[in-house]
């Protein structure tokens, strides 16, 4: 499979061929075809990657259903990775991408794809990465949406140019938001459910109050609280207008080139950790090798390199 394979049709590839690649890539991540795609995929980046995150219930699946809509309407196309629940009989994603996310399944423009968090704790699947960098080759957008497991759902940081957290009216999510470890995460907050009407805007308000007790944001970029609903559309215009600006945001001064490679050096650290847990990651140390990646530098050939040294060493 090659990355011109999937982009046959010139508007966003072929889905079939996408859908076979991703499944190799599931079946044999480190795979000599399967690594050359992704090399050849993180070269060529196109789209602008939307985490979706926030508590079960909360309404991330018909939130992704609406930005989808809007913008394919708008000519962009558009692929989604959506992070189940796991069968604890098969492993498999749970609830599957028919399920949460209601598309047009025979739109060749928008691409759906639901992976099985299994074991991992941080709201996304073991290959959400490798995934999202096939995807990114080849659509306008690509949406990622997390398992919603509450707390420590935070690694979605690391796949995504821009996140939304999600907040529900009613449900304590706002003081939830001022914790830490979840005030750090998004660039974006939605509070859902707009058409509750007075209990929307309380929660809206409740987050906007939290906000104001620190520092909060991304560096130069203001963390912004935003009213939506996606039942009804109302505030949706706002949302998109909101990430919109992140993203051209990340596109002045060289902001994107950096944020994606301190994601990269990231997950370079995770994968290494995951394969040779802290004592393989001290012995590169001891090695003189580290896991800094030069400008530009990808992060699936230096984990190559990285492994083949640790796995010579031994």
């Amino acid at each position: 499979m090659t990355l011109s394979a999937l982009r046959q049709d010139g508007k966003g590839g072929g889905k079939r061929a996408l859908a076979e690649a991703l499944a190799a890539l599931e079946r044999d991540p480190d795979g000599k075809a399967q690594q050359a795609l992704l090399d050849a995929a993180w070269r060529q980046p196109r789209a602008h990657v939307v985490g979706i995150t926030g508590p079960p219930g909360v309404g991330k699946s018909s939130l992704c259903a609406a930005l989808v809509a809007a913008w394919r309407g708008d000519g962009k196309t558009v692929g989604v990775i959506a992070v189940d629940p796991s069968s604890k009989a098969s492993g498999g994603a749970l609830l599957g991408d028919r399920v949460r996310i209601v598309h047009d399944s025979a739109d060749e423009g928008s691409f759906v794809r639901s992976m099985a968090a299994r074991d991992r704790l941080g709201g996304l699947a073991d290959q959400t990465l490798a995934a999202m960098v096939l995807m990114r080759a080849q659509f306008d957008r690509v949406l990622i949406e997390t398992v919603g497991v509450g707390q420590s759902e935070t690694d979605v940081v690391g796949v995504a140019d821009t996140v939304v957290f999600c907040v529900q009216p009613g449900s304590g999510d706002s003081l939830q938001f001022m914790k830490a470890g979840i005030v750090e995460i998004p660039h974006l907050i939605a509070v859902t459910k707009a058409d509750l009407g007075a209990a929307a805007e309380r929660a809206r308000a409740d987050v906007a109050g939290a906000l104001s007790l620190g520092a909060a944001g991304k560096g130069d970029w203001p963390l912004k609280a935003l009213a939506m609903s996606s039942r009804s559309g109302a505030g949706m215009d706002a949302l998109l207008a909101a990430i919109e600006a992140h993203r051209q945001h990340l596109a002045a001064d060289g902001r994107l080139a950096v944020a994606r490679h301190r994601q990269s050096e990231g997950w370079l650290v995770e994968a290494l950790r995951e394969r040779f847990g802290q004592r393989g990651l001290a012995r590169l140390a001891r090695l003189g090798l580290d896991t800094a990646l030069p400008a530009g530098g990808q992060p699936f050939e230096r984990l190559r390199v990285l492994t083949s040294a640790l796995e010579t060493s031994r």
